[in-house]
């Protein structure tokens, strides 16, 4: 590990003298140049920003005339020189470094302005193996790196965000101060790591499915964007702010919030948790509508039209859906407006929105309506985090999607087609509740949830006593339950209940004892063979 050496403090003011900018996003530049130009600052560039500069009548060098070397390899190396990264690294005020300089003809640089070449772009537009790799810079971070590294005496930028910062001070005083340099330095830093956080994750994923791929190899980064920063956290008194990936999917990361104060940390946990839910319903079979509370769902149904699928929702537990979070898995409409209006709501969000349902909500002035521009994938790989004290865990996201013909019957009573449909309803729904999770369902609407329980046999009583407060009958219904019945106390609850068909995924040691007791009861019971637990 080197020394540090014994360099001088470094200057709280710098004039700057010469600005190398080179950026894939041109947006901008030329205003930019010309301010650095009136405030005396030499312009160097490269490529296409050098001609873009210079067709603005603006003098610019060629970064080949410091480095008496052309541009080669179609651009692959340019800037990669000492001339470059010595101007970038070079201790201005270190008698060595000085006579360095001096002596190999170095002249510092103190503006750098690069943005990278736009790879997360082109990973997400589906550029091919080759045009990914192209899209690789290799020269740009090194020099974000060199002049981070040298922030005592160099500005960095790495957005049009940060040359506005950078402008403002020259004009407000000729000279970038050392607390700015600082804060560019840490952003640039953040950049470079996530753009090669992006890199790592794509060949990873890339390279998965080959003979020498891994599900999850020995180093993991994950960097994300700051979208917001919030009053606060889970509570009070925790601080908390919202990153997004590149190229999420469609989710509260993508959506356009229409109206409405800013969400809180509760409401995007729990909004993306209403969302991932509502995204399992295909709007094609038809409306579907999903109330989540904390994280868990308090009624989901699905119905002729997208107002009678939230009243068949709403109807599964109003109480506990007062102040939650509504998700529709299809555009939003007037007549859904209407009726989620009648009790307060935190959240509504859609993957699009009638402008008569925006026109409803508008007078609801913090409610917050959200529009995504479609819905997620439930099938799609990926994968999720959790932290954890010094570390955090990652799995792949729960993919399981259970068909009637994925069912292995196990009772002696056959259940009816509909006894199916509402089996595979609930265990859909019973996949986005936190376990232990009981969901009871018939034609196509939750009738009672418990969920979180420590055992399965409360989560059942708890969920039918839902049901019996708000006059829901179970006769007859479905109950699902999202991992086995380690002991048959469970089931017998659920049939006291009233539920004539029981799905589970199998797999407890004393299944011949819940089989042999739902036989007793007259039940249908189907196993999934698929547990999916939600912690």
């Amino acid at each position: 590990m080197p020394a540090a050496p014994d360099y001088p403090s470094a200057p709280d003011l710098v004039a700057p003298k010469r600005a190398l900018l080179s950026v894939s996003d041109k947006t901008g530049l030329v205003e930019a140049a010309q301010v650095l130009h009136a405030a005396g600052v030499e312009l160097v560039s490269t490529g296409g920003t050098k001609a873009a500069i210079a067709a603005a009548g603006l003098p610019v060098k060629d970064v080949s005339e410091l480095t008496g070397f052309p541009e080669m390899m179609d651009g692959r190396v340019k800037t990669l020189h000492p001339i470059v990264h010595g101007g970038l690294l070079g201790v201005r005020d270190a008698p060595e470094h000085a006579r360095a300089m001096a002596d190999h003809g170095i002249g510092g640089i103190d503006i750098l302005y690069v943005n990278l070449y736009p790879f997360e772009a082109t990973v997400a537009k589906g550029g091919d193996y080759a045009e990914c790799v192209e899209n690789i810079d290799i020269g740009g971070p090194a020099m974000i790196r060199s002049a981070a590294k040298n922030h005592g005496y160099v500005a960095v930028c790495t957005d049009p965000s940060d040359l506005a910062e950078v402008l403002e001070a020259l004009k407000a005083g000729g000279a970038t101060s050392l607390q700015l340099r600082q804060i560019l330095a840490a952003r640039a830093y953040a950049r470079t790591a996530a753009y090669d956080a992006a890199i790592s994750a794509w060949f990873a994923q890339t390279l998965k499915e080959g003979p020498l791929g891994q599900d999850f190899p020995a180093r993991k980064s994950i960097a994300g964007e700051l979208r917001q920063t919030m009053r606060y956290g889970e509570n009070p008194h925790q601080k908390a702010a919202f990153y997004t990936f590149p190229n999420p999917r469609p989710g509260v990361a993508t959506a356009t919030q229409l109206q409405g104060k800013a969400l809180s940390y509760n409401n995007i946990n729990d909004t993306d948790a209403a969302f991932e839910l509502i995204a399992e319903f295909d709007p094609a079979q038809g409306p579907a509508v999903a109330i989540i509370k904390h994280a868990n769902p308090c009624g989901v149904a699905v119905g002729a039209s997208q107002r009678q699928a939230y009243e068949r929702a709403l109807a599964c537990d109003p109480t506990s859906a007062f102040g939650g979070i509504v998700a529709v898995n299809s555009r939003l409409t007037r007549e859904a407006a209407e009726a989620m209006v009648e009790i307060f709501t935190e959240v509504v969000i859609a993957p699009e929105a009638d402008d008569d349902a925006v026109a409803v909500f508008a007078a609801k002035k913090n409610l917050r309506l959200l529009v995504t521009g479609g819905l997620p994938d439930a099938l799609s790989t990926g994968d999720t985090f959790k932290s954890v004290a010094g570390g955090f865990l990652v799995q792949s996201r729960d993919d399981a999607r259970i068909k009637a013909s994925d069912l292995k019957i196990v009772t002696k009573r056959q259940p009816t087609d509909e006894e199916v449909r509402d089996m595979l309803f609930a265990f859909t729904v019973g996949k986005h509740v936190k376990s232990n999770a009981i969901v009871y369902a018939r034609a196509g609407q939750t009738l009672g949830v418990g969920a979180g329980q420590m055992n399965r046999k409360d989560s059942a009583r708890i969920a039918a006593l839902r049901a019996a407060d708000f006059g829901l009958d179970l006769k007859g219904c479905a109950c699902a339950s999202e991992a086995f019945f380690p002991f048959a106390d469970g089931l017998i609850q659920a049939a006291e209940a009233g539920a004539t068909a029981i799905i589970q995924p199998g797999g407890s040691m004393r299944d011949s004892e819940v089989i042999e007791a739902a036989d007793r009861q007259g039940l249908a019971m189907a196993f999934t063979g698929v547990r999916v637990f939600r912690h």
